[in-house]
């Protein structure tokens, strides 16, 4: 755990790029043993809240330029051809982007509390081709305070590593689990519409 202090505040922008990149490194683990080191007085809360959210926006960054690059229109062969496997059809495209032009800045400020959703929304946001400066103003405010959120519980914990994974490692496996076991329904139940 202190090896992730060591390499210091480039070490947690790293790391916060690298989990929302490729999950499951989870920020809950990362910024809260940050938080320990904070209370021990080894880091700086404000720049290690900073170095985090701006890991976490960079990160996020990949997902929105991959969701870009490949386009609203571009998406229609592979939901008319994995629409099962991706449990949705074209339609529900169409629905999710009136959605996303109208609500889109929101949603993605509220995923970022989410665990697995906090990476996944730059995908549609990017499909959805949602400006650039409006997606980082809102992933930027949504994970300052995630951030903020996970670091000042470390603080207060003061806890080890040990403690810490002991509450969060089950909680992101059950929600992976949940995660998967909706996909797997979806796709039992699932039917095109006509």
């Amino acid at each position: 755990m202190w090896d992730i202090i060591a390499w210091g505040y480039w070490g947690i922008f790293l790391l916060m790029v690298l989990e929302n990149v490729i999950p499951p490194i989870p920020s809950e683990a990362i910024m809260s043993v940050a938080g320990i080191a904070v209370a021990r007085g080894q880091m700086d809360f404000t720049l290690l809240v900073l170095a985090g959210t701006a890991g976490t926006v960079v990160g996020n960054l990949f997902w929105w330029e991959v969701g870009r690059r490949l386009g609203y229109k571009r998406l229609k062969p592979m939901v008319d051809r994995w629409g099962r496997w991706l449990t949705i059809d074209w339609h529900e495209i169409e629905k999710l982007k009136t959605y996303f032009d109208r609500w889109g800045g929101p949603t993605v400020l509220i995923f970022r509390f989410m665990p697995v959703g906090r990476t996944v929304i730059s995908i549609p946001a990017g499909l959805m081709h949602m400006p650039f400066w409006r997606f980082v103003g809102y992933t930027t405010a949504g994970s300052a305070i995630w951030n903020l959120i996970l670091v000042g519980l470390g603080y207060a914990l003061g806890a080890t590593i040990a403690d810490i994974d002991h509450w969060v490692a089950p909680m992101v496996f059950a929600l992976v689990g949940l995660v998967v076991l909706v996909w797997l329904w979806r796709i039992l139940t699932w039917k095109p519409r006509d």
